[in-house]
């Protein structure tokens, strides 16, 4: 089982302004495949979220983030995670939005990247629910290989 920690970005969501509907959403994908061990809703501030990455970073398989990825100023997560980890893996981004591509333009809008610290697979995902949704349903059975890999796995690649 994969462990997992979801940290959603968002000013109004870390003030209780806003329910947060994404982190849950990422949390009930992953049932089957992951476990959940840290989940945590944060203002959209570039050092406090590179500090929960760090945090999580080595004590989970994979940090999923949500929220923060467009265009507003205040939409910082691609900068931390880029602050935070050592290989990028564009990939995974590049097929989230040519998937949303396929259901939106604005899929284009979006700034996500996914990268590697250590042995933690950190990848970022939209806001909005119906987002998150469709872009782990991209991604979400390339997730334990990439992890397997990630952990050092020497198996071939091809299936």
């Amino acid at each position: 089982m994969i462990t997992a920690a979801v940290l959603t970005l968002s000013d109004k969501g870390s003030k209780g302004e806003r329910t947060d509907e994404s982190g849950p959403a990422i949390s009930k994908a992953l049932r089957g495949i992951g476990e959940v061990r840290f989940y945590d809703i944060l203002p959209d501030e570039r050092d406090l979220i590179k500090e929960r990455l760090l945090f999580y970073a080595g004590k989970v398989d994979l940090i999923l983030t949500t929220g923060g990825t467009g265009l507003s100023p205040r939409d910082v997560t691609p900068e931390a995670t880029l602050d935070v980890i050592e290989r990028e893996i564009p990939g995974i981004a590049e097929a989230m939005r040519a998937e949303g591509l396929r259901k939106t333009r604005n899929a284009m809008l979006s700034r996500a990247v996914a990268g590697v610290r250590g042995q933690t697979l950190i990848i970022n995902l939209p806001g909005s629910p119906k987002a998150v949704r469709e872009n782990l349903a991209v991604i979400i059975d390339a997730l334990p290989h990439a992890i397997d890999k990630i952990k050092g796995d020497q198996g071939e690649c091809s299936r």
